[in-house]
C-alpha cells in the first residue's frame, strides 16, 4: 500500500486539504476594518473574533475531499474503484473553487469597497488537483499491469 507513489500523492492530498480547513484563504478589508475568510465563514481578524458569515458548506466540502482521499489509499485491491473516486474528488475540487467564488462574490457584494487580498492556502486545492490526476494516472498504469499479466497466465 504505501510503497505505491499513488499513495504518496493521496496522502499529500489529505494533508493539503486538512491545512485548508484551519487556515485563512483570504483576508479582505474595507476601510480600516480586517476580516478573515477562512473554511468555516468570515470573521473578524482583530480582537475577539467574532464570525459574520458562516460558510459551513465550504468547510464540508474540504473535510468530504480529505475523507474520500483517505478512503481512496485504503482501496488498494479496488484499482477500478479508486480511479472512480479520485475522479469524483476531482470534481468536488472543481466544485471547492465554485464554491469559494459565490462566497466571496455574496460577501463581498454586502460591503462598500472591498478589498480582497487571497492567500497561498487558496492554491492548495488547486495542488491536489493536479496530484490527484498524477493519481489517477498511476493508479490505471498499476492496472493496465495487472491486467497484461492475467493475459500471460
Amino acid at each position: 500500500m504505501l510503497q505505491r507513489i499513488q499513495t504518496i500523492y493521496l496522502l499529500i492530498i489529505v494533508a493539503l486539504t486538512t491545512i485548508t480547513l484551519f487556515l485563512p484563504l483570504a483576508v479582505i478589508s474595507e476601510g480600516d476594518q480586517f476580516y478573515t475568510f477562512d473554511a468555516t465563514g468570515l470573521s473578524t481578524s482583530v480582537g475577539e473574533k467574532e464570525l459574520l458569515f458562516p460558510t459551513w458548506g465550504l468547510f464540508g466540502l474540504t473535510a468530504i475531499i480529505a475523507l474520500i482521499a483517505l478512503a481512496t489509499i485504503f482501496l488498494y485491491k479496488k484499482r477500478v474503484l479508486q480511479i472512480r473516486l479520485c475522479v469524483f474528488n476531482a470534481i468536488l475540487m472543481l466544485g471547492y473553487y465554485g464554491l469559494f467564488a459565490f462566497f466571496a462574490w455574496r460577501i463581498t457584494g454586502q460591503m462598500e469597497e472591498p478589498s480582497f487580498m487571497v492567500r497561498i492556502t487558496l492554491s492548495f486545492p488547486l495542488i491536489s488537483l493536479i496530484l490527484n490526476y498524477l493519481a489517477i494516472r498511476n493508479i490505471g498504469a498499476d492496472e493496465t499491469l495487472v491486467r497484461s499479466l492475467d493475459r500471460l497466465r
